[in-house]
C-alpha cells in the first residue's frame, strides 16, 4: 500500500480530495506525519497548515482554522472549520485581519468574543506563516 485517499473539506466547500503518499496535518500535541496504514485515530486539529505533495507530487498547502482529523488506513479526512489554498492567501487581507483580531484582545472583556478573537489571530496567524514559509517553493 504506497498511496492512501485524502479529503480536506471546509464548511463551504471541498479543498482537495485525491491519492497521496505522506500528509503533515497540525494536530492539537504538534504535527502529526501520516503514512498509508496509520493507525486509527480522531483527534483535534489547531490552526495550521496541512502539507501534501498531490498525485502529480506537487507540494500543496491548506491553511486551516481547526477542526476535526480522522484517520484510517486508507483514507485521511480533515474536516476544517475554515480553510484556504495558500496560494489564494491575499497578505493585505491577512495581515489586517491579525491586526483587528489582536485589538479585539486588547480591547473585549466578553469571553465569547475573546474566543472568536483568538481563533481569529490563529487563523491569521497561520496564513501569513504560511505565505511566509511555502510560497515560492512549487
Amino acid at each position: 500500500m504506497n498511496n492512501f485517499k485524502l479529503d480536506v473539506v471546509s464548511a463551504h466547500e471541498s479543498m482537495y480530495s485525491g491519492e497521496i503518499k505522506f500528509v503533515i496535518i497540525p494536530g492539537e500535541e504538534g504535527e502529526l506525519g501520516i503514512y498509508p496504514g496509520h493507525i486509527p485515530l480522531i483527534t483535534r486539529i489547531k490552526p495550521g497548515s496541512v502539507r501534501f505533495n498531490n498525485s502529480e507530487n506537487e507540494q500543496e498547502i491548506i491553511v486551516v482554522a481547526g477542526g476535526i482529523l480522522e484517520v484510517q488506513p486508507t483514507m485521511v479526512t480533515v474536516l476544517a472549520d475554515t480553510a484556504i489554498r495558500a496560494n489564494d492567501i491575499d497578505q493585505e487581507r491577512a495581515e489586517e485581519a491579525k491586526k483587528i483580531a489582536e485589538s479585539k484582545l486588547k480591547n473585549n472583556t466578553d469571553e465569547i468574543d475573546l474566543a472568536r478573537a483568538h481563533a481569529e489571530l490563529a487563523f491569521a496567524i497561520a496564513e501569513l506563516k504560511a505565505i511566509k514559509n511555502y510560497r515560492g517553493k512549487k
